[in-house]
């Protein structure tokens, strides 16, 4: 887009520097002269964080006061723009939700920035995972509140169970500025927050475990091109039903078929150290975009208990969810939407598509010389692996520092055996120790450094150059291969040549990588050249395309699963107006009184209000919890419609709907049921939990699967 307007901004703000810089006190600025603000903005920062904005800064806080995303590369200061523009948007008397990835980010940058937002005369408060009630209450007050995404949204849901409005911390939603914004609104955006109640101990699944361990790959089951699904083949289907003596394909008891694929999935699909680790004997996630722990995350009860079924692990307690609401739900709660990232452009599509919002490039403070070097490709896993150790150890001798980008938890632990055996002693961040990453990250740029992290997006950690440093060429990044995402790549490799600083990067790739196996199966790779390295520019091309393929496939399946999810949230839009009125007003009194008029006289005058509010919050909130339920189980079965010709979606919606207009009659009918009897039933969940959902593989991409199943029930 077009930064002129924001250019002569920042240039009328450079005018005004020398008077503003010569007051002792500086003015509360007024919104309606954009150049006044930026130039006290800038100003402020000075004084009190020992930071003067550069003028590309200015321009992404214009961006981002405009609506905008506004990339800006790795150490050109988005924190800092970020907090000018908050600052912005709160002296327009609106209140601002900083969202960030992760607790220590939110609590970093809120704290970093404190004594700025203080001289520009707006308050400042953070939330965390061990925020108490009180504390939380307190930073939402502010003008400005800093908290990942995850805690945000729990308080949303914890707010949705409130039966006194006095209890409600979270504000009506009026911007949110998002710190890593691809990552937020794209990566997560699917990614449901569940708040839930105590239901029962939970069970594992450990026959159906030793079953799967009895099946063979490409005799009794099938693993698709991008490794996403599995599937039984005809000679597997007749093997399971004859152990288990059903019939796998029913389409009135799918109950089977469901535990079968989701023992399935956690055997074949989900690799211990890849997709989660087990520690302190329970099953942990790995976020792939970020490569850490995801502390807050489970999958579906059913998938997580298959997975610890699988690693002989005591399951997880289970819970009824009482409410649920994904993060693109949440995000789009707020009239107003802005963030920052480094690689935005990339996803403009998505951003526009699910958000409405566009991209504003804000060009770098000083031009970037990092040398960026052409894949360095190899045919097979061990060629690459082997090469890769050989640039490390010839590249340490000289001093330069190291950092080297790897794909997951196995990987980076592997790869720093091999280079301990090779006499060298590197640094590990990866799932099992990123508490630490923050200080890991600092030195990464020292001298004689070796760095191996899983990934780098989200770190919130600038890597400054040692002395000596620059002379050597400055930080030297190695991808050890492409991701799924451009995106994880870009960020990856601008971890080098922050600012104008000397650095280099380049990816080591083999044909037999998960990238191109999974997304351009049929391919053929051309040969290797003498010395081991395919240089053929077909090599690069797959590369190049399977990334593309892999890019398209996470895209479809960001809009598959907001088809469905986007009716879930519209009828949660609804049913929480009509609780809202019951919390905030009379509309629990009136219908209660004109439902059973003969009770609502027979109860004391000063009480009667108050219990018909909790009968029918209590009403609305059980009929909420069966109405999740039943669209749970309907989704997790839905696709087998498509064995009947029938649209799944379509027939989704088609129940969703009728099923939610019977929910407000059952809710009419359950309160005045509560209200005329003697001693209602009240009672609700003893215990409530929050945690984060995977992406659930069997509601998004059971429409690839049942074409195979349909495939083998006709062939059979």
């Amino acid at each position: 887009m077009n930064l002129s307007p924001y250019k002569k901004i920042v240039k009328a703000a450079g005018e005004l520097a020398g008077p503003i810089g010569e007051l002792d006190e500086l003015p509360r600025p007024a919104m309606d002269d954009l150049a006044r603000f930026c130039a006290v903005a800038r100003e402020a920062a000075d004084r009190t964080l020992g930071l003067r904005p550069y003028d590309v800064q200015l321009l992404g806080t214009l961006a981002l006061l405009d609506g905008k995303i506004a990339e800006m590369a790795t150490g050109e200061g988005k924190t800092l723009s970020g907090a000018m523009a908050a600052a912005g948007h709160a002296l327009q008397g609106r209140r601002v939700h900083v969202v960030s990835v992760n607790d220590y980010l939110a609590r970093r940058d809120a704290e970093w920035m404190g004594p700025f937002y203080e001289a520009m005369g707006v308050s400042v408060g953070w939330i965390g995972q061990s925020s108490t009630f009180d504390e939380r209450r307190a930073a939402y007050a502010k003008d400005v509140t800093y908290g990942a995404v995850s805690e945000i949204g729990f308080d949303v849901l914890r707010d949705r169970l409130r039966t006194d409005a006095g209890e409600i911390i979270v504000p009506a939603p009026e911007v949110a500025l998002i710190d890593e914004a691809d990552s937020v609104l794209v990566d997560e955006a699917r990614v449901p927050l569940v708040m839930a109640g105590a239901s029962d101990a939970g069970s594992a699944v450990p026959e159906m475990a030793a079953l799967v361990r009895q099946l063979v790959r490409g005799y009794h089951y099938e693993i698709d091109d991008q490794a996403r699904n599995v599937y039984l083949t005809p000679k597997g289907a007749d093997t399971v039903e004859h152990l288990l003596d059903v019939d796998l394909y029913d389409e009135n008891e799918p109950g089977t078929l469901i535990e079968v694929n989701l023992a399935l999935h956690a055997h074949a699909l989900l690799s211990r150290d890849v997709d989660y680790i087990v520690r302190d004997g329970k099953v942990q996630l790995i976020n792939a975009s970020r490569g850490r722990v995801a502390l807050l995350q489970r999958w579906p009860n059913g998938l997580q208990a298959a997975v610890e079924a699988k690693e002989a692990l005591d399951p997880s307690e289970k819970g009824e969810i009482l409410d649920s609401i994904s993060v693109q739900g949440l995000i789009r709660r707020y009239p107003k939407i802005c963030g920052m990232t480094g690689t935005a452009v990339a996803v403009s599509e998505q951003l526009g598509e699910f958000y409405g919002l566009k991209v504003a490039v804000i060009p770098s403070n000083r031009p970037c010389v990092r040398k960026d070097e052409p894949d360095r490709v190899y045919p097979a896993v061990p060629d690459k692996d082997a090469a890769l150790v050989e640039e490390i150890q010839a590249v340490h001798a000289t001093g330069r520092p190291i950092l080297i980008g790897t794909l997951d938890v196995a990987e980076s632990e592997n790869l720093a055996k091999l280079l301990e055996r090779r006499g060298l002693d590197p640094v590990v961040l990866n799932a099992k120790n990123d508490a630490e990453e923050a200080a890991i990250i600092a030195r990464a740029g020292e001298r004689d450094a070796i760095t191996v992290s899983t990934q780098m997006a989200g770190r919130g950690t600038d890597i400054r150059l040692g002395e000596g440093v620059a002379e050597l060429g400055g930080l030297y990044v190695i991808g050890s291969g492409r991701h799924a995402s451009s995106r994880l790549d870009d960020q990856l490799r601008g971890r080098a040549g922050r600012q104008g600083d000397p650095g280099g990067s380049v990816f080591f790739v083999s044909m037999q990588d998960d990238l191109i196996t999974q997304f351009v199966p049929d391919e053929r790779p051309p040969a290797a050249d003498a010395d081991g390295i395919v240089r053929h520019r077909r090599g690069a091309y797959l590369v190049g395309h399977a990334q593309r393929v892999a890019e398209g496939v996470n895209l479809q399946i960001h809009r598959n699963t907001w088809r469905f999810t986007r009716l879930l949230e519209h009828q949660r839009e609804l049913i929480l107006e009509w609780r809202d009125k019951v919390l905030h007003g009379d509309a629990a009194a009136r219908a209660l009184a004109e439902g059973s008029p003969e009770r609502w006289e027979a109860l004391p005058e000063d009480t009667r209000d108050e219990t018909a509010r909790q009968i029918v919050l209590h009403a609305i909130d059980r009929c909420w919890t069966e109405h999740l339920a039943f669209l749970t189980d309907l989704r997790e079965g839905i696709h087998l419609r498509a064995l009947g010709r029938m649209s799944p979606i379509d027939e989704f919606h088609r129940e969703a709907v009728a099923e939610y207009k019977s929910l407000l009659a059952e809710v009419e009918r359950r309160s005045l049921e509560a209200f005329e009897a003697p001693e209602p039933d009240l009672a609700r969940p003893t215990a409530t939990w929050t945690y984060m959902v995977q992406d659930n593989p069997f509601g998004t991409e059971w429409d690839r699967i049942l074409k195979r199943v349909g495939s083998a029930v006709r062939g059979r």
